[in-house]
């Protein structure tokens, strides 16, 4: 009886050789699920510069959703998007269903940009986009993530940029978007 190989699944690959590009990964590279609960591909946003940041709506951070949709709103049409992954993982800060927290962030925060289903941003069970981000900007402790509202800013190549603090306001992060916008479409 012959063995037959079998592809290893997606996350029984180490994140590094996900997807091989000449030995470089990028955000395109990964998927994730929408609160809406389909996946999507991350590479509809290749080209963009992203902002990824991991939120909660029970957070001391939580008024940042502002900063962050008014980031969005004054810079989508030059090619900026900010990608929202709700987290539990800090004080149990995010509690609510996928439909709660899409009302929620409608509703109090009125935001606009993509939002996506709960992840794990650190631990056996963290999203592999997060395990990407960590390995590409480490950070104060050693590529775990803080707290709520850690944001990674993503250039228009898929690469890490920049890693930011939860209490860095979004608004300190409009020249550094800027700087990226402009340097990449040139």
């Amino acid at each position: 009886m012959s063995k037959v190989a079998l592809a290893p699944r997606l996350e029984d690959v180490p994140v590094a050789a996900a997807c091989d590009h000449g030995g470089m990964t990028t955000i395109s590279d990964f998927t994730a699920t929408t609160l809406a609960g389909e996946e999507r591909q991350l590479s509809d946003f290749a080209g963009q510069v992203v902002l990824v940041v991991n939120t909660a709506s029970s957070c001391g951070f939580t008024p940042q959703y502002t900063g962050l949709e008014a980031l969005y709103r004054d810079l989508r049409d030059e090619g900026f998007v900010v990608l929202g992954f709700p987290c539990n993982q800090f004080g149990g800060q995010e509690s609510g269903t996928e439909a709660e927290i899409g009302e929620f962030c409608q509703v109090n925060y009125g935001v606009t940009f993509p939002m996506f289903a709960k992840v794990d941003v650190n631990g056996d069970d963290a999203h592999p986009l997060f395990e990407w981000l960590k390995s590409e900007k480490k950070g104060l402790l050693g590529g775990r993530i803080k707290w709520n509202f850690t944001k990674f800013l993503v250039g228009r190549d898929g690469r890490v940029i920049e890693r930011y603090a939860p209490n860095t306001e979004p608004a300190a992060l409009a020249d550094d978007i800027r700087a990226a916008l402009t340097a990449e479409a040139a």
